[in-house]
């Protein structure tokens, strides 16, 4: 697996205002949909591009336009959606599909409630879009269920990232024998015991849609 994590002043600036227990639910929205913008450009370094011919007003020249079938983005419900508007700034043209997944808080493991996805991937990229990496069980099954539908190249974006979840998914991604990519903003300390990440921000969900006490 490969980990990208930049290391750009912009946004760790983001990312320290987004940890702020005092940052208000707009602002929160407003900062993750800038941050998905900066890691989408990280991200799709490796998207898949054919070469074109096209009219210049001068001269007629070589181009390049996205590959067919074209990238599928699929955030993870419900906290994966406010990173969605800023992925589709950059590449309007992909396609989504949508995972729900929640993480039972007693066991840790999650569940799977809900998919709206291609029967078939098969050569597909995807791109999977999930605020936080915890233990990593989340994002790993959802690496895993494109993986089975066909998907041959799997990027992860995140906000931040524990150890311990980034470990989980690079021992699954050598299992799956797929080409796994993680870009994050942040590699955090580490899991509390009841699985959340520190320093961290706390439930992302929930700050981005005003439900946190």
């Amino acid at each position: 697996m490969e980990l990208i994590a930049p290391k750009h002043p912009l946004i760790q600036h983001k990312i320290t205002h987004l940890r702020n227990k005092d940052t208000d639910a707009p602002t929160f929205r407003h900062l993750v949909d800038e941050l998905t913008m900066l890691l989408s450009y990280e991200a799709t370094r490796e998207v898949r591009v054919d070469p074109c011919e096209v009219e210049t007003p001068l001269v007629r020249t070589t181009g390049w336009n996205l590959s067919h079938p074209r990238p599928l983005v699929v955030p993870i419900l419900r906290a994966g959606l406010a990173m969605l508007d800023g992925w589709l700034r950059i590449m309007p043209k992909a396609e989504v599909g949508f995972l729900g997944m929640i993480r039972d808080e007693t066991t840790l493991l999650p569940v799977t409630y809900a998919e709206r996805l291609p029967k078939d991937l098969s050569g597909r990229q995807c791109y999977v879009l999930d605020p936080m990496l915890a233990t990593g069980g989340s994002l790993g099954d959802a690496v895993k269920f494109l993986v089975d539908r066909g998907a041959d190249h799997i990027t992860c974006i995140t906000l931040m990232s524990a150890p311990e979840g980034i470990e989980h998914l690079r021992t699954l991604s050598d299992q799956l024998g797929v080409p796994v990519t993680l870009v994050t903003s942040s590699i955090e300390e580490r899991l509390n015991e009841h699985g959340y990440i520190l320093p961290g921000l706390g439930d992302a969900g929930d700050r981005n849609y005003g439900l946190a006490e």
